[in-house]
């Protein structure tokens, strides 16, 4: 892996400057790669997985790979521009003058995780080919087939000084991190992070992480119960639950409650009557994860909650070996069920009864801040109410997950879900080193401002003009 890095920063030294032709070049052969094989990427995630729907692969690692690379490219001429500033007086009076150029920093350290082993290669990709830089990419243990198909496509449309692929398990992720990048990038559990950041420590990379955490929904009183619990659904059962910004729990007002998982019942029901042998529904991505999973609703169950399994279809899921599990809904949780402790990454929703808004908000308040942040209603004051007393990475109103597809948003966790942010101009910004650029006038300035010894008049002069 070291031999890699350093052909790359080689290749990039000799390179500089990157021309924005050679970065738009480079977006259209990420992209051609994800198109031209969209078939065999979607066959290798399926087989990752276990069973993985085809469709929601299109969206959610084909289309949604292609979307960011694109837009970079059309995008990369304004992104790229020079930024004028202002110059203190009385300097730009005298001629002076300040601006911002964004400059590549070289070669990016790009770790990927399991649950979209494509799109959240790709997606930060776009930022690291539209800033000029060059790409070392780790790819998941957990998704081998997609890692390997990685590793056979990208010869075909990239020199490996451009951008090489390593996989392996946690060792070569340690190593991995332990290099000299110039940037790394992380998407992975929190736990992970932080041993991420040690690692980078010791060259001082600059490090985004993409992290996690208990994302909540909250149905204000005013949410059209029907509409809100039906995107709820979709938002925790897409991908079987197995996304960073996932409801995690459900939170919804106290005489409400019983309505409310009525709702969510008769959503997945209608989105999903079968499961075992249903196309759209994914599987659990492996039996150390669906141990996971069943485990808590086993720890939830003994200490008292109700679990309800939503199988519409009356389906014997202890006969198969399908890693398919449905949507459980889990009733009065407590503070020390597994449930309200971790991160679900999973099919399992927890719903919690709040009696004021206030309430709902300092549950959210007094745990880690969340990547993400759900709420419902038309009630404008209460909405501001919840979004100026909260904190997350990013918040969808009336409705889950779409933030995160708008690609001039910043994404991006905060504290325990992550530091920095990327898509579209903010991942330009992100993988770009703002270099700041003095031009002096041609006049002594320094005379003119009683900088040049020996001081008089003239500094005494600037002192009392900056002070006042």
């Amino acid at each position: 892996m070291r031999e890699i890095l350093d052909a790359q920063r080689a290749a990039f030294m000799a390179e500089l400057p990157v021309g924005l032709d050679v970065r738009k070049d480079r977006l259209k052969r990420a992209a051609a790669m994800v198109r031209d094989n969209a078939s065999r990427f979607c066959d290798a995630l399926s087989e990752d997985f276990g069973h993985r729907s085809r469709q929601q692969s299109m969206i959610t690692d084909i289309a949604s790979s292609v979307s960011p690379l694109d837009h970079a490219r059309k995008s990369l001429d304004r992104w790229a521009r020079r930024e004028k500033k202002p110059v203190m007086f009385p300097l730009g009076l005298l001629g002076a003058k300040a601006w911002v150029e964004y400059q590549p920093k070289g070669v990016a350290g790009i770790i990927s995780p399991w649950n979209f082993p494509v799109n959240l290669v790709m997606s930060p990709l776009a930022g690291v080919f539209a800033a000029g830089n060059r790409a070392m990419v780790k790819t998941s243990e957990f998704t081998p087939v997609t890692a390997a198909l990685f590793e056979e496509l990208a010869p075909r449309y990239f020199d490996p000084t451009e951008l090489a692929f390593v996989s392996g398990g946690p060792d070569v992720g340690k190593a991995f991190a332990s290099l000299p990048f110039d940037h790394l990038i992380f998407t992975g559990a929190t736990a992970v992070g932080r041993h991420i950041l040690h690692a980078a420590a010791d060259n001082l990379t600059p490090v985004t992480l993409e992290l996690g955490g208990k994302s909540p929904a909250i149905l204000g009183r005013s949410a059209n119960l029907a509409q809100a619990t039906e995107r709820v659904a979709m938002g925790k059962m897409l991908n079987a639950g197995q996304i960073c910004i996932a409801p995690d729990y459900l939170m919804v007002a106290a005489e409400q409650e019983a309505a409310a998982v009525d709702g969510i019942i008769a959503a997945a029901t209608a989105m999903y009557p079968t499961l075992l042998s249903n196309p759209d529904y994914t599987a659990i991505v492996n039996d150390r994860h669906f141990e996971r999973l069943t485990a808590a609703l086993d720890d939830a169950r003994a200490k008292g909650a109700e679990v309800i399994a939503v199988n519409p279809g009356n389906e014997d899921f202890g006969a198969s070996n399908a890693r398919k599990l449905p949507l459980h809904i889990v009733r009065n949780p407590t503070d020390d069920m597994v449930v309200m402790q971790e991160e679900i990454f999973g099919p399992i929703l927890p719903v919690r009864k709040y009696d004021s808004i206030d309430g709902a908000i300092a549950e959210v308040n007094r745990r880690d801040r969340p990547l993400a942040l759900y709420y419902f209603g038309t009630d404008e004051s209460e909405r501001r109410r919840v979004l100026d007393r909260t904190i997350s990475g990013g918040v969808s109103l009336d409705d889950t997950i779409f933030h995160v597809s708008m690609e001039e948003l910043p994404f991006g966790g905060i504290g325990p879900s992550g530091m920095g942010a990327y898509h579209g101009e903010p991942g330009f910004r992100t993988f770009s080193h703002a270099k700041s650029v003095f031009k002096q006038s041609k006049l002594n300035v320094a005379k003119l401002g009683g900088l040049k010894p020996p001081y008089g008049k003239n500094t005494d002069t600037a002192i009392k003009r900056q002070i006042g």
